[in-house]
């Protein structure tokens, strides 16, 4: 376990960085829109609400139209924030917002059938280590069957480790870190299907990191790519080795799309 303080050198790309490609205009139906993600085995990219929503997930095509709506009746969505997904075809919701650090159990559900609309979940529990205070978490993905899961802070956070296991388990702690600047929250992240790159995003910009062994990221490349604009990005997902998809809630008449952003 890393006890330091990761202090990071964020590389600011020289080139013209930050153009969001449009791709669809998100249904007006989904007011929160707090992930994105691709699933082996399906065409559609999937999406959920935050907490105060359905416990549904959501497959959208590339024009934004809702094509699976999928209620997860064994499920109840206390503050779903992020989505990944494994080779297999299995995606992942991360019910472990917690704003208000009242949350001392945290839930990932496990979706395997997406035939009909009304599946069941499996669930992967956790809880903090001792000693450790409680955190709000917007963002995790899967990798060497382990979730990696970031706590958002306003400073200073810390990244846990889960295993990808049925059951109730106690997170092991990898890191502290900080991203510095002026907003430096993580949002989303996801890692690209070769376990080269991982992404993390914010309102305002994406950090790209390369390089890294294992599950220390923060000892790779970090790079910071800045966005043209700044809304309330919420969701990343690779595309491809080159490319992410993004998506934003609607507020103030604004955002509420799914973009493209070549890296």
């Amino acid at each position: 376990m890393n006890k330091f303080l990761l202090s990071i050198l964020l590389i600011t790309s020289s080139c013209t960085t930050g153009n969001l490609t449009v791709i669809a205009d998100l249904p007006n139906s989904l007011k929160e829109v707090s992930a994105i993600e691709t699933v082996a085995n399906s065409e559609l990219l999937w999406t959920i609400e935050d907490s105060g929503n359905k416990n549904n997930i959501y497959g959208l095509d590339l024009k934004g139209n809702i094509v699976k709506d999928i209620d997860i009746s064994n499920s109840s969505n206390i503050d779903w924030e992020d989505l990944t997904s494994d080779k297999e075809g299995n995606l992942y919701i991360g019910d472990f917002g917690n704003n208000s650090k009242n949350r001392d159990d945290f839930t990932i559900y496990k979706v395997s059938d997406f035939s009909s609309n009304k599946t069941k979940a499996e669930r992967i529990n956790f809880v903090l280590p001792k000693k450790v205070k409680p955190k709000d978490f917007e963002t995790f993905f899967l990798y060497n069957n382990y979730f990696y899961i970031f706590s958002k802070e306003n400073k200073s956070s810390m990244l846990f480790k889960v295993p990808n296991t049925i059951g109730l388990h106690t997170a092991t702690r990898i890191a502290t870190f900080n991203l510095e600047g002026k907003n430096n929250k993580i949002t989303s992240a996801d890692i690209s299907d070769d376990g080269k790159t991982v992404v993390l995003l914010n309102h305002d910009k994406l950090w790209k990191i390369t390089g890294f062994k294992d599950g220390d990221f923060f000892e790779g490349n970090i790079e910071e790519l800045p966005f043209n604009h700044n809304s309330q990005k919420e969701g990343v997902c690779f595309k491809d080795a080159k490319t992410v998809f993004i998506t934003d809630e609607k507020t103030k008449g604004e955002g509420g799309n799914l973009y493209e952003f070549e890296l």
